[in-house]
C-alpha cells in the first residue's frame, strides 16, 4: 500500500520511540520518520532507573493520568511475561517506598494497577528507624538503554525510518512532512519556545551489588535503590533549574551515604559508573495538538513532552494518547481535502 501521509517524530528518548512505534504500527499508510540529535546511549532516558510508579500532576484529569499509568503498566507487564523480556530489558521488581512522615495520600491513584500493593507492617518498617510509614508492592522496571534499542528495532520493522539530525525549528520540517509530532523533552524550550519546561538535574550511580534484590525508595524522591538486570542503580538528586551535566563528587558522596543508611551492605558495593541527566520537567506534561502556520500553510503539530522523572512510567500511555491526536489530525486533513 502507498504510504501517503508523511509523519515526523522529533526525539529519540523513551517518549519519542514509544510514540513512533504506536503510530507506525497502528497507521500503516503513514510514512513515519524519527528524527533526533541524540540517540541511545546519549538520551536522558538512558540513565533512567525506569521503575514504574507515578506522581500526580495538578491540572490533568485524574482519569487521564490513571489511563496513562495503566496503559504503560499493561504494555510493559505483557513484555515482562513474554520471551522478549531480556532483550527488551523489562523485569518485575518488588520493594518498598518509605516515608519519614505519614503521607497525605496513603493509597496513591496508581496503587490499584501495580501488583499486591499494601501498607508495610511494623516488622518490615523496623529496619528503617527514621521512617514511620511505608508501602510494599511489585512493579516493573524498564532498563532504557536496552529497551530503546528494542523499540528502535520494532519501529524499523513496522517500516519506520530513523534520521540523526538536529532540528532547530519546526519550519525546517514543514516542507517534507504533513504532521509533526514533538517529543523533544527539554528541547521544546527552544524548538517550540516553551518557557514552562525546565531541567531537574538527577545524578545516579550504578553499583555491583547482586545480593540487593528489593527496591527501596524514600518518598521524598531523593534517595533510592533500584536493582536491575546487571547492576543496581542508586541515587539521587533533584536539582531544579540546574543544567550541569558533569558528575558532582559531592553528590556521589551524598548518594552513597544516604543509600547506605537504608541498605548498609551497599558500603561493600563496587561503583561501576556515574551518570547525570536532566529531567524534562513541567508543571503538567504537554500532550495536545495544535495547528501551526509554517511557511504559509497550516501544519498539525502534536506535542508529547514534559514528563519530568516519569517518562518511562507514562511513555506508552501518552504515546497512545498522541496516536489518538494524530488520528484526529488525519481526520481533519481528510475533511479539509474534501472541501
Amino acid at each position: 500500500m502507498m504510504k501517503s501521509v508523511r509523519v515526523v517524530v522529533v526525539g529519540a528518548g523513551v517518549i519519542g520511540f514509544s510514540t513512533a512505534v504506536c503510530i507506525s504500527e497502528a497507521l500503516p499508510f503513514c510514512a513515519v520518520t524519527l528524527m533526533a540529535d541524540k540517540f541511545s546511549p546519549d538520551t536522558t532516558s538512558d540513565g533512567a532507573a525506569g521503575i514504574l510508579f507515578a506522581a500526580q500532576f495538578p491540572d490533568i484529569p485524574l482519569q487521564r493520568q490513571r489511563r496513562w499509568f495503566k496503559d504503560s503498566f499493561d504494555h510493559l507487564l505483557a513484555i515482562a511475561q513474554s520471551q522478549c523480556a531480556p532483550e527488551a530489558g523489562v523485569m518485575l521488581s518488588s520493594g518498598w517506598q518509605i516515608f519519614k512522615e505519614i503521607p497525605a495520600v496513603e493509597t496513591p491513584f496508581w496503587s490499584e494497577f501495580v501488583i499486591g500493593f499494601r501498607p508495610m507492617t511494623d516488622v518490615e518498617l523496623k529496619r528503617f528507624p527514621d521512617h514511620k510509614f511505608g508501602q510494599a508492592f511489585t512493579t516493573l522496571k524498564c532498563e532504557c538503554s536496552t529497551y530503546l534499542l528494542w523499540l528502535e528495532k520494532r519501529f524499523r520493522k513496522a517500516g519506520g525510518q530513523v534520521e540523526q539530525r538536529k532540528v532547530n525549528s519546526l519550519q525546517e520540517l514543514s516542507n517534507s512532512f504533513d504532521i509533526i509530532v514533538n517529543c523533544s523533552g527539554l528541547g521544546s524550550k527552544i524548538l517550540v519556545g516553551d518557557t514552562q519546561v525546565y531541567p531537574v538535574r538527577g545524578q545516579v550511580l550504578k553499583v555491583e551489588a547482586p545480593w540487593v534484590q528489593h527496591f527501596i525508595r524514600d518518598g521524598d524522591g531523593k534517595t533510592y535503590i533500584y536493582p536491575g538486570i546487571r547492576s543496581v542503580t542508586i541515587g539521587g538528586t533533584r536539582q531544579e533549574g540546574d543544567w550541569r551535566l558533569q558528575v558532582d563528587g559531592g553528590d556521589t558522596k551524598g548518594i552513597l551515604e544516604r543509600c547506605s543508611r537504608l541498605e548498609p551492605s551497599l558500603n561493600k558495593a563496587k561503583i561501576l559508573s556515574e551518570w547525570v541527566g536532566l529531567r524534562p520537567s513541567r508543571k503538567n506534561p504537554r500532550v495536545e495538538r495544535e495547528v501551526v502556520q509554517l511557511q504559509g500553510r497550516p501544519v498539525p503539530v502534536v506535542h508529547n513532552y514534559g514528563h519530568g522523572g516519569w517518562g518511562v512510567t507514562l511513555a506508552w500511555g501518552t504515546a497512545l494518547d498522541t496516536l489518538g491526536l494524530v488520528k484526529q489530525s488525519l481526520h481533519e486533513m481528510a475533511s479539509q481535502a474534501k472541501l
